[in-house]
């Protein structure tokens, strides 16, 4: 086996947790990515924690029919990387991803062409793959984002993952800095554009003081609206208690807990419509006023995301959480529309 290393990146993973550091949403148009730096640093790293050379960066993303978009070209260019693409389906979910991934992972252990694989994933799916790689020589490491309050010390790696893997070690957090940069700011201008294209009265927008960049959780406060006072009558009277860090569980009060989780919630969704709103086109803002209450799927995920960065991903499971996401969502849009 070839004393080199092999690095396997799943990039809706990878620039998911990359961006929600730098914009505070996984939304893509809200950041942008210097793709030639962060792939350069991510070997630098690799080198530098294993005094070995790199075969190739293997890169994994999914694009409509599996075509190479002008973003994908941009990567593929890129000395040293191997784009592979999976599709995206109807709905918006990435298909055979996982599958090309796990595959090539095998593949380049079974022909011995790397000794250490650096896997930047944290997909319980990818565990079998792992374990054989392991079986057939190949040390295996996952390669994550640095998240203290995490048990695993990581973000968004499943348990069950990092168990199979040899060790896990995490990304620079200088690399993630300057690799991706927020590009949305958000002013009185853009939001009396947005009211104009929705045919809204301006006059709505202009009789409510506002600071120059409103912060979601000034966004959360507005009055409620119908939406969002659904929303908050639904709150159970549940007395489980569950830390965010995955380390305590247990009961305390009854409500108390659960108005915080809520109130979080809605300033997560709040952030997502500040940001769509602030990079939309008049088209995409028309189309999703006319398709109202149905959110488009890269929105509803991108809540979901940003939802399980901030409170765990097993609350995104509770249709609670997702009516308040939602509800909040549409209630800031609202505001400026």
């Amino acid at each position: 086996m070839m004393n080199q290393t092999a690095i396997f990146i799943d990039a809706g993973f990878l620039l998911s947790l990359g961006g929600h550091k730098a914009a505070g949403t996984t939304l893509r148009s809200a950041f942008t990515i210097h793709y030639e730096a962060l792939v350069k640093g991510l070997v630098q790293t690799v080198k530098k924690n294993t005094g070995l050379n790199n075969l190739r960066v293997y890169w994994y993303d999914a694009s409509k029919d599996g075509l190479f978009t002008e973003q994908h070209k941009r990567i593929g260019f890129i000395p040293g990387v191997k784009v592979r693409l999976g599709r995206i389906s109807y709905n918006g979910e990435q298909k055979g991803v996982d599958l090309r991934l796990a595959l090539d992972l095998v593949g380049v252990a079974r022909h011995g062409a790397a000794s250490v694989a650096y896997l930047v994933s944290g997909d319980d799916d990818l565990a079998e793959a792992v374990e054989e790689a392991q079986d057939l020589g190949m040390k295996v490491i996952l390669l994550g984002v640095r998240r203290d309050e995490s048990r695993l010390g990581v973000a968004s790696v499943a348990e069950h993952l990092a168990l199979t893997a040899d060790a896990i070690e995490t990304i620079p957090d200088q690399l993630l800095d300057s690799s991706f940069t927020k590009v949305i700011e958000w002013d009185d201008h853009h939001a009396s554009e947005s009211a104009t294209i929705a045919a809204a009265p301006t006059e709505t927008v202009a009789s409510e003081p506002k600071p120059a960049a409103p912060t979601p959780a000034i966004m959360a406060q507005r009055p409620k609206n119908v939406s969002q006072e659904q929303a908050r009558e639904q709150i159970p009277e549940s007395e489980v208690i569950y830390s965010s860090g995955g380390e305590k569980s247990g009961f305390q009060g009854k409500a108390v807990y659960e108005q915080e989780e809520m109130a979080v919630a809605q300033e997560i969704g709040a952030n997502v419509a500040n940001s769509w709103l602030a990079s939309t086109t008049q088209l995409e803002l028309v189309e999703l006023m006319a398709d109202r209450p149905q959110l488009p799927p890269e929105i509803d995920r991108t809540l979901l995301k940003d939802c399980a960065q901030v409170m765990g991903e097993w609350k995104t499971d509770q249709q609670q959480i997702r009516r308040v996401l939602r509800g909040a969502f549409w209630s800031s849009l609202d505001k400026y529309t």
